[in-house]
């Protein structure tokens, strides 16, 4: 199973994961890149800052499951 599998599974399952649960438990170093395809494939990820003692790290959080392919995502001809 690749690295962008079993976080979009996680994040289905837990709905945010940050870097460090990523290279915990996924073994994923780049989990940002991961973040990126799988936004271009159509999920909605939202990236929330977390301050901590030492500086601040993202959290991704998922919001919406991908559209289904045959969904319109552009307006009806006339409706613009």
């Amino acid at each position: 199973m690749s690295q962008k599998t079993e976080i979009l599974q996680w994040l289905k399952k837990r709905r945010h994961i940050s870097a460090i649960e990523a290279l915990e438990h996924i073994g994923c170093f780049r989990l940002a890149a991961r973040i990126e395809e799988l936004r271009h494939e159509g999920w909605e990820i939202q990236t929330e800052v977390e301050p901590h003692s030492n500086g601040w790290h993202a959290r991704y959080f998922l919001k919406r499951k991908k559209p289904h392919p045959k969904m319109r995502l552009d307006p009806s001809p006339g409706m613009d």
